[in-house]
């Protein structure tokens, strides 16, 4: 084999098996070599990771093979959908890096979909059915016993007409009439037992206000859109796998009634390929339940850094790249699994270290007193801003007597491998001084209220006698030249490693010590002054981000990740 042959068999190793498909189908010549993809969002909620991962497909496609992929909306029920989630969804996917070719919504085609309706109904292949839904579903049978034909499956097909335009008017009652499609009730593919097309619902839609009070369901829309768009290859999750002998059925019937199969013009139909959803650790991704959790106040609106959404992961400081890089890291199959949000964390934790700004910022602070420093005096010390990118430069932090700690970083009676912080022992302020401890004050109670040391004027950070070697090294704020800050930490939301899957009310699965407020922190100056979207690293500690709620009178920062994941250690 050839070195070209082998890098070539390399390379389509490295593919997903989406882009392998997508590449036999260009190699085919189908479509004209064009592809065309599309994001299909139902503006009914907020987009979250499990979202991000069907956008990087559906977009990096595209974008790989010269292509275009267009966001539709696919706003079929207008009693759950609103221009919020519209506007949210358009900001999300503008955040994760991707651009669109076109926007399209559904409610673009109701009229096309309307009178495609009305010719199925002429067809015989449509009926309007005045069951209940519980009727309905009754005599939809199960996967291995077919179904009992609906008693209104053979009306006539005026009759069928002039209720279909009747479903279309404000005297319509909500639940009293649908469309189904005829086609196979004793099909063991539960799908095709004469599907519901159109249902009544009453209630005002976002774009086309009371036009409307018939809506087609999402299984007679979708694929009916992607037809309509010129979508050549329909990607999405592998939910859908049933549905897709129902996708081209309704296709077929598209092609007969347009007009397309008659006259031969078979090449271009929509590819439906599915691949696994993601599925996070100790996380939900159902809509109905991230909603409960905004509806009921359990956690602080859709962008809460807790959830699982995208505007909550960008309110806690993560990147666009480091969901990108998760993304690509965990692949695309066939199969479902259960992703541990440890490694989207450590995705993150890679990416931050690479762009964050390093601040100092003491969370739980004790005084410490630089005994031999002079009273009122104070100097700039350098810090370095980013030490994986020398081109960011530096800033300064403010030297003096009075400094705030870390409590834990100071031990009276500390073990033979403490290397903080003790009487008696020494140990470098980051960017600093060596400093040695001298003694402590403690209240009535015996808490450590102050600490006492001494520096020496030669270990400054960068001089010759700086060289001098300790084993610890601290940060620090000077207590004249901070700003107080209020720091958010945060935990898993759920204690149970799979919520989605435990039988319990999921009510019961959530952590009570989900958050963490801490009120008394320091933070330097220069770090005070950050804004929402600066990725920083209060050094020692983890990442952080300034949220939403910050001034500069009262900054606040929300934990975005540790250094480390201590968190899998803590649980075991």
């Amino acid at each position: 084999m050839s070195v070209k042959e082998e890098n070539a068999n390399e390379e389509k190793k490295s593919l997903s098996f989406v882009e392998q498909l997508v590449e036999e189908d260009l190699a085919a010549g189908k479509n004209g070599g064009r592809i065309q993809t599309r994001f299909p969002p139902e503006p009914n909620g907020y987009l979250h990771i499990g979202h991000a991962k069907a956008i990087c497909m559906d977009f990096g496609v595209a974008e790989k093979y010269n292509g275009v992929c267009n966001l539709r909306f696919d706003d079929t029920n207008p009693s759950k959908e609103n221009t919020e989630y519209v506007d949210n969804i358009l900001s999300d996917i503008s955040w994760l890096g991707f651009k669109w070719g076109n926007i399209y919504y559904a409610s673009d085609y109701f009229q096309q979909l309307w009178d495609f309706a009305v010719w199925m109904i002429k067809q015989g292949n449509a009926y309007v059915d005045e069951q209940t839904s519980e009727q309905i579903a009754q005599q939809k049978g199960t996967p291995t016993t077919p179904g009992v034909a609906s008693p209104y499956r053979d009306r006539p097909v005026e009759e069928s007409l002039e209720l279909f335009e009747k479903m279309n008017t404000p005297e319509a009652v909500e639940g009293s009439m649908v469309l189904r499609a005829k086609l196979d009730m004793a099909n063991p593919n539960m799908h095709f037992r004469d599907p519901i097309m159109y249902r009544i619902i009453q209630t005002p839609h976002h774009r086309t206000g009371t036009t409307w009070h018939c809506y087609p369901m999402y299984d007679f829309a979708h694929g009916q859109s992607d037809y309509f768009e010129g979508v050549t290859h329909s990607i999405c999750t592998l939910e859908f796998v049933p549905h897709r002998p129902l996708y081209d059925k309704f296709v077929d019937f598209l092609k007969e009634y347009d007009g397309t199969a008659a006259k031969g013009l078979n090449d271009f139909r929509p590819r439906q390929i599915e691949f696994n959803r993601l599925n996070l650790t100790y996380t939900v991704m159902s809509k109905r339940k991230l909603h409960t959790l905004v509806d009921e106040h359990l956690v602080n609106g859709w962008d809460d850094p807790r959830m699982p959404t995208l505007c909550g992961m960008r309110r806690r400081g993560y990147s666009p790249e480091s969901i990108r890089e998760f993304i690509n890291s965990i692949g695309y199959t066939k199969f479902d699994a259960l992703n541990d949000v440890a490694l989207l964390e450590a995705a993150v934790r890679d990416d931050l270290n690479r762009r964050s700004c390093r601040v100092s910022a003491v969370l739980d602070p004790v005084k410490l007193v630089i005994t031999n420093y002079p009273e009122g005096a104070s100097e700039e010390m350098e810090a370095v801003n980013n030490p994986e990118n020398e081109a960011d430069g530096t800033h300064a932090i403010t030297f003096s007597k009075n400094l705030w700690i870390e409590r834990a970083d100071f031990m009276e009676d500390a073990p033979k491998k403490f290397f903080r912080l003790s009487p008696g022992k020494e140990v470098r302020l980051k960017n600093a001084y060596i400093i040695k401890c001298t003694g402590c004050t403690k209240d009535a109670e015996g808490n450590v209220t102050e600490i006492q040391a001494e520096y020496d004027p030669e270990s400054k950070s960068g001089m010759p006698g700086a060289n001098r070697k300790v084993k610890g090294t601290l940060h620090w704020v000077s207590a004249d030249h901070c700003v107080k800050a209020e720091v958010r930490e945060y935990d898993r939301l759920f204690y149970v490693e799979n919520p989605s899957a435990d039988e319990r009310d999921f009510h019961e699965l959530l952590n009570p010590d989900s958050l963490h407020v801490y009120t008394n922190c320091y933070v330097e100056n220069y770090a005070a002054g950050k804004k929402p979207g600066d990725y920083l690293q209060f050094q020692r500690i983890g990442y952080f981000m300034a949220d939403l709620d910050s001034t500069a009178a009262h900054p606040v920062f929300n934990k975005t990740v540790g250094l480390k994941d201590t968190w899998a250690k803590l649980n075991k």
